[in-house]
């Protein structure tokens, strides 16, 4: 019988597999998938990338609990005409992160890291792609290199008070009194039947939700350890909300060209999140899809091409 140790490791293989193997197919050598790892000083990153360096980038930023692997369709679609880079945030997909006493689980310290890979790689100049956590993410490089970042496409990726949706009261009170007590009720968030409720919830049609992400994810999360990095970091997720009056300022001054791809039925982040936009960005673009958090697992073949006009229209 196989542990479960080996077990995550085929299944993790079997997914990179596939990926290349779609990689490999592509029609042009530019869209042929690459899979490494960047040290960046204790986190080795692991990473998506395609595309040829000189078209511009485009850093795409997962959320919870998902990888670089929810990225998958849209890496492939863009390649031909852009330069490609999904990577696995600390603690999350093929990363190798350290322990949570060696490693600050913040997300002004993940921010720190993926600012710090973009200078390894010799990126300039890019658009950032992010869902739910990655947002925050990227609204901390937007508005400290304010003159690098091209576009920004969200995919239920919020920055509004008005976009939390009724999932997140528990969580707010956690927010408001981190003990033990509340701590604890929070205890199934990060376990394999949470995350696979995040993918289907709100989805019409479940049937059409593939089983490979939120299978990887939980058994990522099982991992010795990994539930208190995650509990971590969902007490930190306050830390961005107290940020979202600095993000909505950067989003006013900048203007940036925004895209919000968003399915409206997520449990977590309302319409009324993506709708906000307009209120600082007159001229955001904002589509609704009729499916829950993971928009792309089940309508990629809608939001894709939205995603690529987009793009070729601020970009190209």
């Amino acid at each position: 019988m196989q542990s479960k140790s080996t077990s995550a490791t085929l299944l993790a293989a079997s997914i990179a597999i596939g990926s290349t193997s779609a990689g490999v197919q592509a029609d042009a050598p530019g869209q042929q998938l690459s899979f490494n790892y960047e040290q960046v000083e204790g986190v080795n990153i692991f990473y998506r990338e395609a595309g040829s360096p000189d078209a511009p980038t485009v850093v795409m930023l997962h959320g919870y609990a998902a990888s670089s692997y929810m990225w998958r369709d849209v890496i492939t679609a863009l390649a031909d005409n852009y330069h490609v880079i999904a990577l696995d945030l600390p603690a999350f997909g093929f990363t190798e992160s350290p322990k949570g006493t060696e490693y600050d689980y913040t997300f002004a310290n993940l921010a720190d890291t993926v600012d710090q890979f973009i200078d390894q790689k010799g990126i300039a100049s890019f658009a950032i792609a992010v869902h739910d956590y990655g947002a925050p993410v990227g609204w901390r490089l937007a508005v400290k290199h304010p003159d690098r970042v091209t576009a920004i496409i969200s995919q239920n990726g919020n920055a509004y008070e008005e976009g939390l949706a009724d999932g997140w009261a528990p969580i707010k009170k956690y927010w408001k009194e981190p003990s033990t007590e509340n701590r604890e009720a929070l205890s199934d968030f990060p376990t394999p039947a949470s995350i696979k409720w995040q993918y289907i919830e709100g989805v019409p049609d479940t049937s059409k939700v593939a089983p490979d992400g939120y299978t990887l994810e939980g058994l990522h999360v099982s991992k010795p350890g990994m539930a208190d990095i995650q509990l971590d970091l969902l007490l930190d997720y306050a830390s961005n909300v107290a940020q979202y009056p600095e993000y909505q300022k950067y989003f006013r001054k900048y203007q940036p060209p925004l895209l919000a791809v968003w399915g409206k039925n997520d449990p977590f982040f309302s319409p009324e999140g993506a709708e906000a936009w307009k209120r600082d960005i007159p001229d955001a673009e904002v589509h609704f899809f009729d499916t829950g958090h993971f928009a792309l697992e089940t309508h990629q073949a809608e939001i894709i091409p939205v995603i690529k006009e987009f793009l070729d229209r601020n970009l190209r």
